[in-house]
C-alpha cells in the first residue's frame, strides 16, 4: 500500500494556503452544550459538572478541548442522528466508530482510510462505519480528504466535450491528472485517487487498491442483453468530504458510510442527465418509443435500471435497501426519536426517494427543519475541492 502513496508539488506550487485559516478558539457554550448532552444520554457517563471544569480549563489552557472515546463515539453517531438529508438513520446506534485522532500525515490518513474500505465491508456485508483523523486545533490545523466520498469513478474529457465515465468528476479528474494521476483502464468506471493534504495543504495522490474497492457488476433477471451495457458499481457509499463537529470541535476527515438505497444509484448515479445519462439507451434496448414523453418510456426505463441494481446486488450478497423499505423504516426512525421527546430534522426533498415517490409513506407528511449539533458539515471549500475546482497551484 505505501508503494502507491505519492506526494505531488510542481516546482512551481507553493504550499497550500490553510483551506479555512488558522483555527480558531473552540467555543466554550458549544462544549458545555454537548457535554450536557452527552452526560444527559447515557447513563453510565457519571455526574457532568467534573467533566465540564476539565473541559473549560483545557480550553482556556489551549483553545480546544479533547474528546474521550465515550464522547467521540456518543457524537459521531447522532451527528448521524441529526443528519436531516439521510434516510437511513433508524441504525444510528450501530454505526462503529474507528478512532484515529493521532493521525495527522497524510500517507497516514491515506492508509486508514483503505483499512476503512476494507473492514466496512466484509463478504458482502457492509457496516455503517466511521473513521475519526485528528481534529482541527490553534496552531494545528488537520488533515483533509478531498474526495467526495473513498470511491468515485473518473471523467475523461473528449474532445468533442462529451464526458467518458462520470462527468461530476470531470473537473476532478482533471486535477489529479495535472498532480500526476497517469489515469486508470481507460474505462467508465476507473476509479479515481483519493487526493489528501496534510496541515500544509499539499496534496498527495495514493491510489485505492483493487482488493478494497467491491464492484458489483450489473445485469437484469430478465434481459440477458443487460449485461452487454458493461455496468457496475461499488459496494460501500463513503462520504469523505465533510467535517464532523462535535461540541464545538470541527473533524475536517472523517469518512463515513452507510450502504446503498438502491434508487441513489439507478435513479441517479446511472439516470441523471449530468451523471451516466443511462435512460434513452436501456430505452432504446428495451425497444421503447422515445420520440414522445407520454409513452413513459423513461419512467420505464428508469424502472428496469432499477430492477437491475437491486437485482444485482442481491445476487452478489452485497447490502442494499429499496426505496420502499428504506421509507418505512425512516418512519420508524422518526416515530422513535418523537417517542423520547427529540426533534428529528429532515428535508423533504431528500427524504423522498427520486422514483415512485408517492408510493412510498415518507412522501405523505411534513418534517421538522432544524439545525441541530453534533453535526456533518458541508464547508463551501471542501466542495470546491472535490468536485476539481480548488487551485492547486
Amino acid at each position: 500500500m505505501l508503494e502507491s502513496l505519492h506526494g505531488v508539488q510542481s516546482p512551481c506550487s507553493p504550499p497550500l494556503p490553510h483551506p479555512h485559516g488558522p483555527a480558531k478558539t473552540v467555543d466554550p457554550d458549544a462544549a458545555e452544550e454537548f457535554i450536557r448532552q452527552f452526560h444527559a444520554e447515557e447513563e453510565s457517563a457519571g455526574p457532568v459538572r467534573p467533566r465540564l471544569r476539565e473541559v473549560m480549563l483545557e480550553i482556556s489552557q489551549t483553545g480546544t478541548y479533547t474528546h474521550t472515546p465515550d464522547e467521540l463515539t456518543f457524537g459521531a453517531r447522532v451527528a448521524w442522528r441529526n443528519s436531516s438529508r439521510c434516510i437511513g438513520r433508524l441504525y444510528w446506534r450501530s454505526m462503529r466508530v474507528r478512532d484515529r485522532r493521532r493521525i495527522r500525515t497524510a500517507e497516514g490518513v491515506a492508509v486508514e482510510c483503505v483499512n476503512h474500505l476494507r473492514e466496512a465491508c466484509t463478504d458482502g456485508r457492509i457496516r455503517p462505519t466511521i473513521t475519526v483523523f485528528a481534529p482541527e486545533a490553534p496552531g494545528a490545523p488537520a488533515p483533509r480528504i478531498w474526495n467526495e466520498q473513498l470511491i468515485r469513478y473518473a471523467g475523461y474529457g473528449r474532445a468533442d466535450g462529451s464526458v467518458m465515465g462520470d462527468p461530476r468528476y470531470a473537473d476532478f479528474t482533471e486535477m489529479v491528472r495535472y498532480l500526476g494521476w497517469r489515469g486508470g483502464e481507460g474505462t467508465p468506471f476507473d476509479v479515481l485517487p483519493l487526493v489528501i493534504s496534510d496541515g500544509t495543504g499539499r496534496p498527495l495522490l495514493s491510489e485505492v487498491p483493487g482488493d478494497a474497492v467491491v464492484e458489483v457488476p450489473l445485469v437484469h433477471p430478465s434481459y440477458p442483453w443487460f449485461a452487454e451495457l458493461g455496468l457496475r458499481w461499488h459496494a460501500v457509499p463513503a462520504i469523505s468530504n465533510m467535517c464532523l463537529e462535535i461540541g464545538g470541535v470541527c473533524y475536517p476527515a472523517a469518512p463515513f458510510n452507510g450502504w446503498y438505497m438502491g434508487t441513489e444509484i439507478g435513479a441517479r448515479n446511472l439516470a441523471d442527465p449530468d451523471r451516466y445519462n443511462l435512460l434513452e439507451t436501456v430505452a432504446g434496448r428495451l425497444g421503447l418509443e422515445t420520440t414522445r414523453e407520454r409513452t413513459l418510456w423513461r419512467d420505464h426505463a428508469l424502472v428496469e435500471l432499477n430492477v437491475a441494481v437491486l437485482h444485482s446486488f442481491e445476487a452478489a450478497g452485497v447490502t442494499i435497501s429499496d426505496h420502499h423499505t428504506e421509507s418505512r423504516r425512516f418512519l420508524t426512525h422518526v416515530a422513535r426519536e418523537e417517542k423520547a421527546g427529540r426533534v428529528c430534522p429532515a428535508e423533504w426533498s431528500w427524504i423522498v426517494p427520486p422514483m415512485s415517490s408517492a408510493a412510498t409513506p415518507v412522501f405523505h407528511r411534513y418534517y421538522d427543519e432544524a439545525e441541530l449539533s453534533p453535526a456533518f458539515v458541508h464547508h463551501p471549500d471542501a466542495i470546491e475541492r472535490a468536485l476539481g475546482r480548488h487551485p492547486v497551484d
